[in-house]
């Protein structure tokens, strides 16, 4: 059995310039405390500052290879046919800023295909991002309707932790710890 461990962890607080507030950079460097002890295989995120300065801070606790990777980048799924998504999110939608509307979820579904895999070595990835990414994320392992990342809320510098397995069906380890 070969397992691909991904833990997902949403950049820390924002100030209102883009970058980590205090509490942003105390988040992250609890974070990185807390997963000091696992042993990464590489650390993807996204090059928003948020998130690249929440990596950096991990980074100084969880000794494994870092890069910007363009699957992290804070991407808002935007469906072409509303149908399947529940009214009281429509107008919600409008409201997406063009630059991050993910048509379709295309670029979020070559996301979990290219890293929610199993090869064949065991692998145990870092993944610093935003919240909808996440909850993409998530959704998919839940194989829950594609609307639901709408209802998934994940906390500044909380861990969520999702497992594919060669001999079973994706599971959620944690979510928002």
């Amino acid at each position: 059995m070969t397992i691909t461990d991904l833990y997902l962890i949403r950049h820390g607080l924002a100030d209102g310039d883009g970058g980590l507030s205090p509490l942003g950079r105390e988040q992250a460097d609890r974070a990185g405390r807390r997963l000091s002890t696992v042993a990464f295989d590489a650390i993807h995120h996204s090059a928003l500052p948020r998130a690249a300065a929440t990596a950096q801070i991990i980074a100084g606790h969880v000794p494994a290879p870092r890069h910007v990777c363009d699957h992290m980048l804070d991407r808002t799924p935007y469906p072409s046919d509303r149908s399947g998504y529940p009214e009281r999110w429509h107008a919600w939608l409008d409201g997406v800023p063009a630059g991050e509307r993910d048509p379709d979820a295309v670029r979020l579904r070559a996301a979990v295909a290219r890293l929610g895999v199993v090869g064949d070595t065991d692998r145990r990835e870092l993944l610093i991002t935003h919240n909808f990414v996440i909850g993409w994320f998530v959704r998919h392992v839940m194989d829950a309707p594609e609307w639901r990342w709408l209802s998934l809320y994940q906390e500044n510098c909380a861990v969520t932790v999702l497992r594919w397995s060669s001999d079973r069906p994706p599971a959620m380890i944690s979510f928002n710890s």
